[in-house]
Formats: C-alpha cells, structure tokens, sequence
C-alpha cells in the first residue's frame, strides 16, 4: 500500500478568511486511517471552523483532499430536543432501519431505550444517541465538536472509552475537537494543537510533557512545515 492510500485525509495551505479576519491561516497535516485525532486549543483558535472548512461549509482556500469514496460522519456540538416529541427509534429511523445495530455500537443495548423520548434523555444518552445516528450509514471518518458536551459530570471518560474502542472494534478514523485535556492522552493517538495556525502536531502521549500545554495554550508560535504523523 503506497503511502497516499494509507491518508484518509490531507490539508495543504488551508486559510479561512470571515469578515476580513484571519480565523485559520496555513494549515498543512495528514491523517491516516485508523487514527484518533484529537484537535485542542483556545477559545477562539478555529477548531469549529476547520471542521467546517474540511466539510465543505464555508469559503476557504487551499486543499482538502479526501481518501477516494470515503463516508464522512458528524456529530455536531449541540442539538435542542427540549420540544422534539419523538422516540429515540423514530429519530434514528430518519437516517436508516438498523435502529438496534446502532444503538448496540454506542453501549446502549437496553431492549426499550429505543422507545424513550428524545427529551427525557440524560446528556450523556443524548449524546450516545447522536452518535448512533452518525453511524447508521457506515462511515469511515467521524467528526466530533465536543463529543462529551453537555455530558453529566464524571461521564466524560465513558464517552472517550467508547468512542476508542468503536474505533478499534470498526477501524473508524475519528477526528474530535475536546476541552478533556486530562483524557486525550490515555484515549487518542494523536494531537493537534490549533491556534489559528497549528503549533503542535504529534503524539498524545507528550501532552503531559512541560511545557507542551503551555505551547498549545499560550501565546501563539505556528509550527513551520508540514504536519505529519
């Protein structure tokens, strides 16, 4: 397999301007398949926007390329159901009939969860379901924006948990913006860190190394060159 078949993904020159501001400026990185990426930075460092100039969604320049016939799931941040009055079944079955497979590849193997309504969901159900939803039609890319937003305190972990061994179990590459520092080391492969421009891109594992947070947090300093691993 040549190296170009082993890429899911890659971003070359990437720059998004909205309203005459600069929001992502020379992005360059490669994904694999397979991996789980994990993009951190601060408030205001463009990790919405990317996902949102690598789906397509607003004016950008430069390159992204995909894998050839490759499927894209999204979970987004968030999604009201306070006044949606439907079941758990009938908001899947919109996306696919395979209502239970879905529902069993998130850890919800309750026989009647499917029966419950959307608006009597616990955060952290809800956010399983959104997730089942983006997996009805097989992807073989998953985004999340803040996959344990709006998630009961101390559910953080589970949700990571899952998502890493969905991604073992499917071979899903998987792409998350997170805030859970504390948990991108144990549960993904790789970190970018995003400020406007990338100032780190590598193994997750060195995110508890001195000084890395303060370079991802801190005042900016973009890495030079492409980002590659």
């Amino acid at each position: 397999m040549s190296d170009q078949e082993l890429f899911i993904l890659e971003v070359t020159n990437l720059n998004v301007v909205l309203q005459n501001q600069v929001i992502l400026e020379n992005i360059n990185f490669k994904i694999r398949k397979g991996n789980l990426l994990a993009i951190v930075g601060p408030n205001g460092a463009g990790k919405t926007v990317l996902f949102k100039a690598l789906l397509n969604l607003i004016p950008h320049s430069g390159k992204v390329e995909w894998a050839k016939n490759v499927k894209i799931g999204y979970v987004p941040q968030e999604i009201s159901v306070k006044d949606v009055p439907i079941s758990v079944r009938e908001f899947l079955s919109y996306g696919d009939k395979y209502v239970e497979r879905a529902l069993s590849l998130v850890n919800l193997d309750d026989k009647n969860f499917a029966e419950k309504s959307l608006n009597e969901l616990s955060g952290g159900h809800l956010r399983r379901v959104l997730i089942a939803w983006a997996l009805m039609d097989e992807p073989n890319i998953l985004l999340f924006d803040e996959p344990t937003a709006g998630v009961d305190v101390g559910s953080e972990e589970s949700i990571f948990s899952m998502l890493n061994e969905l991604r073992k179990k499917s071979g899903i590459t998987m792409l998350l913006i997170t805030h859970d520092v504390h948990l991108v080391k144990e549960y993904t492969d790789l970190l970018l860190g995003l400020n406007k421009c990338i100032t780190y891109f590598g193994e997750s594992s060195k995110i508890t190394e001195p000084g890395l947070q303060q370079k991802i947090y801190g005042e900016q300093v973009c890495l030079i060159g492409d980002a590659e691993a």
